[in-house]
């Protein structure tokens, strides 16, 4: 590769050569990279690892002018699932009667509707997060995964409250838990279900930057997941249907809440199998997810959605 320049008189004079002559530099290519293009995956992820201070502190702006407009500011990161608690209590626990027989119903509906909201939040934040800033992906040259990655850890930071308005609301309202060592694993729980979700946003926002309509599926299967989870019922309710009930068993977010109420409500070492369901889930949608979104990183930002 070779580029060509005129020489002014000056130039020319200290740089011994004669006026109007031609000045020929030769480049070489190596080390030169095209611009977008995609790395190996290692470098890909180490690039994302490089970008952690601007997902830190993404998250966190965000986070800041997400409520400015409302009155109540952040307090809404904790009234909107008590509010949808208390709505499924109205609706499912006294209307429908679908708490008889279980313990504690109030704290069973508690645990459902603050974890299952961080799943739904932070999956179709994550998926709407490349369309969202298409203007920075064409305009910068970075590991568009940084994207979802930050709209999870958004999410995650976001809820942190929240999850400790619950553990004081398990404390508080009747009939009162105790805390024991079991609480622990609430930690290691929380971690699985941001890898489940950083996983499942990254499938997700790849299908979402190819067709743009599928955020509306997102939406009606969350509410369908939200059914099958068992987030206001106990699974008992159809132990006659062996089937029914073992494909509720190999569902994550059911195994995230029975694990999570198994610590928090009835005090009970969580079943090995429910951590098992999750663990597969979680490493497989982060591997597939990961290099689903790796492979296409190339396209972002040209596609049409």
């Amino acid at each position: 590769m070779s580029s060509a320049s005129e020489n002014s008189p000056a130039q020319a004079a200290t740089s011994g050569l004669k006026p109007g002559s031609i000045a020929r530099y030769v480049i070489e290519p190596e080390g030169l990279i095209r611009v977008g293009a995609r790395p190996g995956l290692w470098a890909y992820l180490k690039g994302i690892w490089k970008f952690r201070h601007f997902i830190y502190f993404d998250s966190q702006a965000r986070i800041a002018a997400g409520h400015d407009e409302d009155r109540l500011g952040k307090i809404w990161l904790v009234l909107n699932p008590i509010l949808n608690g208390a709505t499924y209590y109205f609706v499912f626990g006294l209307l429908l009667g679908t708490g008889k027989g279980i313990p504690n119903f109030l704290g069973y509906l508690i645990i459902g509707t603050f974890m299952f909201r961080f799943t739904t939040q932070a999956i179709i934040n994550g998926a709407r997060s490349i369309n969202n800033n298409k203007s920075v992906v064409q305009a910068f040259n970075f590991p568009r995964a940084t994207l979802p990655v930050a709209a999870n850890l958004r999410e995650f930071m976001a809820n942190v409250p929240a999850y400790v308005v619950m553990i004081i609301l398990l404390l508080v309202i009747p009939p009162l838990e105790n805390i024991t060592w079991l609480w622990l694993l609430m930690i290691p729980l929380v971690a699985l279900q941001f890898l489940f979700n950083l996983g499942l946003s990254l499938v997700l926002a790849r299908i979402v930057t190819r067709f743009s309509d599928f955020v509306h599926i997102i939406s009606f299967g969350t509410r369908i997941w939200l059914y099958l989870s068992a987030v206001f019922f106990s699974i008992d309710r159809f132990a006659e249907h062996p089937a029914l009930v073992t494909l509720m068993h190999m569902n994550p977010m059911y195994c995230v809440l029975e694990i999570a109420r198994d610590c928090l409500l009835y005090g009970s070492v969580p079943d090995l199998s429910r951590w098992l369901v999750l663990i597969g889930w979680t490493a497989v949608l982060l591997i597939a997810g990961t290099v689903i979104f790796w492979l296409a990183e190339e396209s972002y930002g040209q596609e049409r959605s």
